[in-house]
């Protein structure tokens, strides 16, 4: 994401043009939500986008932002600005999991050191950290009433970010980040910020392992999606089915990651909103899969 510095509540541009500034695939799905819907979507947005910002910026001070916006919302008396009093009132209102903004929380600070992942549980975990729980809050958001739907938002969540990581490996190796797990690659961030021909390959690979990973995310997430109500189901459904096509479309680049972030164009992304109204045919939605979440025990949303 692009670096911005924290701007007042007074100045801040309305949360739909924040999404569409910088959200575009979501967005483009939130089109299909409705006004009501859309604005409280794009509200959820611009607070995931502050901290975002906040943490991977360059502010000298923004660990210590981070952990007075996580006190705060510890419910600690912590001044951490007009954004945060915003986002804890929209909470409140939307019966958002507190909880789940916290561990949010957790991951941005987790980024505030060199990040060198090591295994598949560490990598699924900060993937809950910083995306399952935000599909945690967007199921809020969208009015579903369904307990159940929690598990599969949260896959949604993890599929979205595994393919982030996929996408941004390059970016994330020149901030010192590297989340592709070293049993997949052990290479250092540096060694592969400099995308020598020597490791080109052995990352390619790791990406396309995060990729098939992601799969059994979106697999699961697809099901799920049919205990929203039905506006939002047709929505999450195009916002899964436009990001899932990013990764699909580094597959179809021979996961050059080497070369920048690639983007799925407007004309693909009509294609796959109509592809998008097949599924949303009634199914009888199955159990969820417990073993995709056999690494997150203990963690928001997260049952058993």
């Amino acid at each position: 994401m692009e670096n911005l510095p924290p701007e007042s509540s007074s100045l801040s541009p309305p949360p739909k043009q924040i999404l569409a500034r910088h959200g575009k695939s979501f967005y483009w799905a939130s089109l299909f939500l409705g006004g009501q819907l859309a604005e409280r979507a794009a509200q959820l947005y611009q607070f995931c986008r502050f901290v975002d910002d906040l943490a991977d910026g360059d502010l000298p001070d923004r660990k210590e932002s981070l952990e007075d916006i996580r006190a705060r919302l510890d419910g600690g008396n912590t001044v951490a600005g007009p954004e945060i009093e915003a986002f804890i009132q929209f909470a409140t209102d939307n019966n958002i999991p507190v909880i789940a903004a916290r561990e949010l929380l957790d991951g941005m600070l987790k980024d505030q050191q060199p990040t060198e992942v090591k295994d598949e549980a560490e990598l699924l975990r900060y993937c809950h950290a910083v995306a399952g729980t935000v599909g945690l809050m967007m199921c809020r958001v969208l009015n579903c009433e369904h307990s159940r739907a929690d598990s599969f938002a949260i896959d949604l969540g993890i599929a979205m970010q595994l393919t982030n990581i996929s996408r941004d490996v390059l970016e994330d190796a020149k901030m010192g980040r590297r989340y592709l797990p070293a049993s997949w690659v052990d290479l250092p961030p540096s060694e592969i910020a400099e995308a020598g021909i020597p490791c080109r390959l052995p990352v390619a690979k790791a990406a396309e392992r995060m990729l098939n990973l992601a799969e059994d995310y979106y697999q699961s997430a697809l099901l799920g999606i049919h205990l929203l109500p039905f506006r939002s189901r047709f929505a999450i459904t195009v916002a899964l089915r436009v990001y899932r096509q990013i990764g699909w479309l580094l597959k179809r680049h021979s996961l050059r990651w080497w070369r920048g972030r690639v983007y799925v164009s407007k004309p693909e992304k009509v294609l796959l909103s109509l592809r998008s109204l097949r599924d949303l045919k009634p199914i009888t939605v199955p159990a969820h899969k417990k073993e995709l979440h056999q690494h997150l025990k203990g963690l928001a949303g997260v049952k058993g």
